[in-house]
């Protein structure tokens, strides 16, 4: 788990942190923070890939931008390849920003619209340094056929194409540098279902190709667990659960989990999850309730969940689950 680093880890996270400040006034005096990350554990195994999944504002997005340094973290360790980069300057980072890319939620937004699309994937590959003008045009032309595109479209702009390609496009471009850890931070939910497979069927056929590794960040909960290994429930800048994917699913500990599970449509008719799901609203991040900042809105809470911080209890088959009453603590 998270917390012990196996010898196949591509990347370990304790403790994370990132507060923002709330300031008013004419002096901009900080009056609170915004506990947008608070204390995340995450392992992600070589070739493997964890999903990240919760609510929209509980801080899956900002976990992927602490986790590439593209912001700063307050507190925490982020070890990448036996490697702690926490604190790494930027002359440090810059050569690892080939080994970890990402992948955006929305396509054309995350491509020049200046740009062709070889100019897009060439930007990467001059970092490799690894030939010339020739060699380049032949790259780019070979991982456009990687991720299904046609090899000759690369004198061609993001307009020209549909939503689907361009995501496939963006796919080439994260790809052009060789890396090891591609955060995919929404990747299909701004497509069409049937387009959704495909790229997530595209996703699968590079990591069993590339050995890569995902941080798969989402919200629907069918496609994370199509493609998932392990997951991570996040609520309010905290896990509440996380363990082999079929071991969340299939049995769900945490009443949020359940909660999420049971907003998920059942494809058979006349049949229906045994669990309910929740009623009310998250929290604000900027003044969070004391103790389980689950409370509010969990139908197991007791007096002992408002007093006191809430533990992430490590469970028998590997899992964890921070809520001490279905664990009989």
């Amino acid at each position: 788990m998270a917390d012990q680093g196996t010898d196949h880890s591509v990347l370990l996270v304790k403790g994370l942190k990132k507060y923002f400040p709330v300031r008013r006034g004419f002096l901009q005096k900080v009056i609170g923070w915004i506990k947008a990350v608070d204390g995340v554990d995450l392992e992600i195994g070589q070739g493997k890939t964890l999903g990240l999944v919760g609510e929209s504002g509980c801080g899956k997005t900002t976990v992927g931008q602490l986790i590439l340094r593209l912001i700063e973290a307050d507190a925490g360790q982020i070890v990448f390849r036996d490697q702690d980069i926490t604190a790494f300057p930027p002359e440090e980072m810059k050569p690892l920003r080939k080994e970890m890319q990402i992948i955006f939620q929305d396509p054309f937004g995350s491509l020049n619209p200046r740009m062709t699309v070889g100019q897009s994937i060439e930007e990467g590959l001059r970092t490799l340094d690894e030939g010339g003008r020739p060699w380049r045009r032949k790259r780019i032309r070979e991982l456009l056929e990687m991720v299904g595109m046609p090899p000759n479209v690369d004198d061609r702009y993001p307009h020209e194409f549909s939503g689907g390609q361009r995501q496939r496009i963006g796919i080439a471009r994260a790809l052009s540098v060789e890396p090891s850890l591609i955060i995919c931070d929404e990747p299909v939910s701004a497509l069409d279902v049937s387009i959704q497979a495909q790229i997530i069927n595209l996703l699968e056929d590079l990591q069993a190709k590339l050995g890569l590794s995902y941080l798969f960040i989402a919200h629907d909960l069918n496609v994370v667990e199509y493609i998932s290994d392990a997951v991570a429930v996040m609520y309010l800048g905290q896990l509440m659960a996380y363990g082999p994917a079929e071991l969340i699913y299939d049995q769900p500990l945490h009443p949020y989990t359940r909660a999420l599970l049971s907003a998920v449509p059942v494809p058979e008719p006349g049949r229906s999850r045994e669990w309910e799901p929740l009623g009310g609203d998250v929290p604000s991040p900027f003044n969070p309730p004391p103790g389980c900042k689950f409370q509010g809105r969990c139908p197991l809470v007791e007096d002992r969940c408002r007093r006191e911080e809430i533990q992430f209890y490590p469970v028998e088959d590997g899992r964890r689950v921070r809520c001490w009453k279905v664990l009989g603590k």
